[in-house]
């Protein structure tokens, strides 16, 4: 049973098994990918793609390409909230950080902008690439059952192309087979909260709307009508999927009334009323409908098998929280097994991801839940219980020069602040805080105390458990490159100053294949605007450990000299965060 038809099986090719299978075959680790469908997403479902997220594609080599799939951050952001989209308007919100109050907090927190690549166009770019690395991959192949012991995990699949069963042997699996994952209903994880709590219908369709679009860009249209409000949110949507014809119009149902109604002549009406215009041309694409979940796995591994995505976090899309998530579970994963099965770290340290994601999981499943309900205080403004014209009522209200229109007007001003929450929580995405045996705690820096509001604003910080802030240095020749840039890659880096040469000598000494060092104000990595001085929070001889996936794994924020003191410290360090013994060799064996 020694014998493997490859290191790691990874079952689902969404954002989460794609991503994970791009990594892996990155940094040289057999991977094989399994679906029981026939082709990647064939739907747009996910598009938000977040600056961190964007950051693993930089991180990976694949930015670039994903941006010719995107709709660019500078279209994505005038939302509106109004009566149709041709109609009265009730107000515009600036999104995704493309305000003039908050898209410098943006460029200053990371080298990528946001951009919004609907999963089918996104899917295909992540796992081409995978594949092109060396990755392997079988289509119409279900996953069934599998079986670990000590040394790896015995993979019952279904070939529905030839109709027969057989077995897969693998170090580790990778369960990112979905929101109904079967993988992690075999491991026993325990999933916490409520499945299917709402439900909204979609309809793709094709139209050319650049008319009521193109002078206020947006990829979201709220629409307050009737006929439309249905369901938790109490409002109609209208999303951009190519700009500025190809869409999908959405809405609320109740799920005890039955399916919805998703007869031609009935979508027709209901879309050209969302848009206001009685005579519009529609081509309908697809039908869809999909739950509101509330629930996250409260742990996201057993043993050799380990669970990511949509398996162990679900959630509605409000906040657009999910792929990016998925995105990252996998990243993190990723390394982890690498570094195990390349023989430099234990498999003990692979605990670490269910430590450091499982409350990542938690915090995005309460939040976009938590986004829907948010929309509730924009209805009260604008809803007129018992008016003939509905949409002319609500219109007065808001209009109304009385006190009480001031007052109205005031609660609107106050529900629209609260969606900050949901389209310009920059903190909510790039603020995670890892806390694991793969993170060393800095005993020199007391509890962190947040500036600002934790969910809207990004705290860049060098403390362990912290993303390594970017800042942009400039390279040998004399171009700007961001301080993630000469980190990551699948390797840990050393990142010291000039007065760090204890440090240099210490990494020089080890040898370690996956450790580079990087100096600070030497050439290629200069720092001519002083911003790493200003923000690093050590000295120029103190040192950061800076892990593959871009979190600091330890700090030494004094400075030292000595380098026998800088070697022992560094040491210490890279064997506690991969559960290795201090003083072992470090060899190229596999596990």
């Amino acid at each position: 049973m020694n014998d493997f038809d490859t290191d790691v099986l990874v079952v689902g090719t969404g954002p989460t098994g794609s991503t994970a299978a791009l990594a892996l075959a990155t940094y040289g680790i057999r991977v094989h990918l399994v679906s029981r469908w026939n082709w990647l997403a064939n739907t747009p479902r996910a598009h938000i793609t977040n600056q961190r997220a964007v950051e693993v594609l930089r991180d990976l080599g694949i930015e670039e390409e994903a941006k010719k799939y995107a709709t660019p951050w500078e279209l994505m952001g005038d939302t509106l909230f109004t009566t149709s989209l041709a109609g009265d308007e009730i107000a515009r919100v600036r999104t995704w950080g493309t305000g003039d109050d908050r898209v410098g907090d943006y460029i200053l927190g990371s080298p990528c902008g946001l951009l919004d690549i609907p999963q089918l166009y996104l899917e295909p770019v992540i796992f081409k690439n995978a594949v092109a690395r060396g990755a392997t991959y079988t289509f119409n192949t279900e996953y069934l059952s599998h079986v670990q012991d000590d040394t790896g995990v015995t993979v019952t699949v279904r070939d529905h192309l030839f109709n027969r069963d057989y077995t897969i042997r693998a170090k580790y699996l990778i369960g990112a087979d979905g929101a109904r994952s079967q993988i992690a209903e075999d491991i026993g994880l325990e999933i916490e909260g409520t499945m299917g709590r709402a439900a909204t219908a979609y309809v793709l369709f094709n139209a050319d709307l650049s008319r009521y679009v193109e002078h206020r860009p947006s990829i979201l249209h709220w629409i307050m009508a009737p006929g439309s409000s249905f369901g938790e949110i109490g409002m109609g949507l209208l999303r951009a999927i190519r700009p500025w014809n190809k869409w999908i119009a959405g809405w609320g149902y109740n799920m005890a009334d039955g399916d919805p109604n998703f007869d031609p002549a009935e979508i027709t009406s209901k879309i050209r009323t969302l848009v206001g215009d009685p005579d519009l041309e529609i081509d309908i694409e697809a039908t869809s409908t999909w739950q509101v979940n509330q629930a996250c796995a409260s742990h996201y591994s057993k043993g050799r098998v380990f669970c990511g995505g949509d398996a162990v976090h679900r959630h509605p899309p409000s906040s657009g929280l999910g792929s990016n998530t998925s995105v990252q579970d996998a990243f993190n994963l990723a390394w982890k097994l690498a570094f195990v099965l390349q023989g430099y770290a234990d498999h003990a340290m692979l605990e670490s991801y269910s430590h450091e994601r499982q409350p990542v999981g938690r915090q995005i499943v309460a939040r976009a839940n938590q986004s829907r309900v948010d929309y509730g205080p924009i209805n009260e403004c604008f809803r007129t219980e018992g008016a003939a014209d509905p949409i002319a009522a609500g219109l007065e209200r808001l209009r109304d020069p009385s006190p009480e229109g001031v007052e109205v007007r005031d609660a609107l001003g106050r529900a629209l602040e609260l969606k900050n929450y949901e389209f310009n929580a920059q903190g909510v995405e790039l603020n995670q805080r890892y806390e694991s045996c793969a993170i060393i705690p800095d005993p020199t820096a007391g509890q962190e105390e947040w500036a600002r509001d934790r969910e809207l604003y990004l705290q860049a910080s060098t403390r362990p458990g912290a993303k390594l802030p970017h800042t942009w240095l400039v390279d040998s020749n004399g171009l700007r490159t961001s301080t993630l840039d000469v980190t990551g890659k699948g390797q840990f880096s050393l990142v010291t100053g000039l007065a760090g040469t204890a440090w240099v000598n210490a990494a020089h000494k080890l040898d370690l294949p996956f450790l580079r060092t990087v100096v600070i104000g030497a050439k290629g990595t200069d720092d001519p605007y002083r911003n790493w001085q200003r923000i690093r929070e050590i000295h120029e001889a103190g040192a950061l450990l800076v892990r593959p996936d871009g979190y600091i794994a330890w700090r030494h924020s004094p400075a030292i000299w000595d380098d026998n003191d800088a070697f022992e410290h560094l040491q210490t360090a890279l064997a506690a965060v991969l559960a290795t013994p201090a003083d072992a060799a470090v060899t190229h064996g596999g596990s």
